[in-house]
């Protein structure tokens, strides 16, 4: 691959604001960012959780994700069904950066692959780093699997996001973490006292990030039954800074809590994804965004999360 483009941070914030003058459906998602409310909870360890009522992602908290739906939808990342209106920006390796018309972020776009190919991050990991790096100390890249909340899973695509958004980012240089392996370029950490657990990459090696991740990838296809032909659940976060990655996966047993699925009083629409399980969690319902507790918060990412035994078989073959 060639030298990182020098400036993609920069002409990513350019097409935001030109599409912002030009494209009126997303000029009212930004609208309608600029007026989400928020409530925080602390928890101990040291650590909160941030909500957000954010109506504008009702679409993709309420996506129906099976294949049946999928099939039955023209797919909204595809060049011939995108709005005339959006304009991309075209990258390496079959890759577009578009603005997200219904943002999370105040700098929010996805970076699809031009074919219709499914969302499998398996071989184009690699590619996720190279975006990092590409678009340095302003933005986050992050991916969400098929089954953990891609409201895309028929076609391949990373989103990225502007820096200390999440919890995550702001709590992480303080969060105790467990050294799980170490050398020159890399090191290997695990933390599973954060409500949620996560596996973490930091290191300057790219290859050597590359071959922890396969190896992550493998562990859990198999701690999970994951069939040969998908890929096991999880959310992936990568940022490139001061000459270093940083990535996080968060490995996930389910999509959404039974309380997405309840009936009455205890229906919460919760369906987290991965700017979710980094701590900001997205609510489209202003009636949950106001009465869901930090127990309902809790429940929600022990029900989703890797559990504890898994986790840790997963962080011993890691060490080996």
């Amino acid at each position: 691959m060639s030298d990182p483009t020098p400036d993609l941070a920069e002409r990513a914030v350019e097409l935001l604001a030109r599409q912002k003058r030009e494209w009126d459906v997303l000029r009212d998602g930004y609208e309608s960012l600029a007026r989400v409310e928020t409530r925080s909870f602390a928890f101990d360890g040291g650590f909160t959780v941030d909500l957000h009522f954010n109506p504008g992602r009702i679409a993709s908290s309420a996506a129906k994700v099976d294949a049946a739906s999928i099939a039955r939808r023209p797919c909204f990342l595809c060049d011939a069904n995108r709005p005339a209106e959006q304009r991309a920006i075209e990258l390496h390796d079959d890759l577009l950066l578009l603005c997200n018309p219904f943002p999370i972020f105040n700098e929010h776009f996805t970076i699809p692959t031009r074919r219709h190919t499914p969302q499998r991050i398996a071989g184009i990991f690699p590619l996720m780093l190279d975006l990092a790096r590409e678009l340095r100390a302003r933005h986050t890249v992050f991916y969400n699997g098929p089954q953990s909340g891609a409201s895309a899973p028929d076609h391949l695509h990373f989103q990225a996001g502007e820096k200390r958004f999440t919890p995550l980012d702001r709590d992480y240089a303080s969060l105790l973490k467990s050294l799980v392996f170490d050398s020159p370029g890399l090191r290997v950490l695990a933390l599973d006292r954060y409500l949620r657990r996560f596996i973490s990459f930091e290191g300057a090696d790219r290859a050597a990030i590359v071959g922890a991740f396969a190896q992550t990838h493998s562990i859990l296809a198999d701690l999970t039954n994951t069939p040969p032909d998908d890929e096991p659940m999880l959310n992936v976060f990568a940022a490139h800074e001061d000459g270093a990655w940083r990535v996080v996966v968060f490995p996930r047993l389910k999509h959404r809590p039974a309380a997405y699925f309840a009936e009455g009083d205890a229906k919460l629409l919760l369906s987290p994804g991965a700017v979710d399980m980094a701590g900001a969690v997205i609510m489209p319902v202003q009636r949950d965004f106001e009465r869901i507790t930090k127990d309902d918060i809790a429940r929600m990412y022990e029900e989703v999360t890797l559990d504890a035994e898994r986790f840790a078989r997963l962080t011993r073959q890691l060490a080996n």
